[in-house]
């Protein structure tokens, strides 16, 4: 092979690296913004419900942990916040009367929070504003884009 060919035998693959390159950063990006726009609707509805969007999410995370129950610091982790922090979050939401706490009664060290049947009635009222907007804002993403974006979620994951 010449050095021409083998020049443009290089050019063509460093194109077709190129262009998957580009193909995975547009589904990572159409990923990226269909999570922000879903969570931007989520966090607006839980505050026109008078809910701060991290109690919204500390709500959906007891309530929908396996047990419907989780200790400060399970909640800590699932929220990436420090237990201080979470600790003073379930202060607010108890003053609230969207939690409430109980001694284990195995180990009395351990608190359990649960979320109230008014929390409940609150995500529920929540969830149905959120589901009609992203309804909306799904109906507007070209079909093609919705699998992209899919694609990319399932890869985060590990499904992909």
């Amino acid at each position: 092979m010449t050095q021409s060919r083998t020049v443009k035998a290089r050019d063509k693959r460093d194109d077709r690296d190129d262009r998957a390159r580009h193909d995975y950063f547009a589904e990572v990006a159409e990923a990226r913004y269909v999570l922000r726009r879903v969570f931007r609707i989520a966090e607006e509805q839980a505050r026109e419900s008078g809910l701060d969007p991290l109690a919204h999410q500390a709500l959906i995370q007891i309530y929908g942990s396996p047990d419907r129950r989780l200790r400060v610091n399970q909640l800590a982790d699932r929220l990436d916040i420090t237990p201080a922090f979470a600790s003073s979050l379930l202060k607010s939401l108890d003053a609230d009367g969207m939690i409430a706490r109980r001694r284990d009664d195995a180990d009395h060290r351990v608190t359990w929070v649960t979320v109230t049947e008014r929390a409940v009635e609150k995500l529920v009222a929540i969830d149905a504003a959120v589901g009609f907007h992203v309804e909306y804002f799904a109906a507007q993403i070209p079909a093609k884009d919705r699998k992209r974006a899919l694609a990319t979620l399932k890869f985060y994951v590990g499904l992909g």
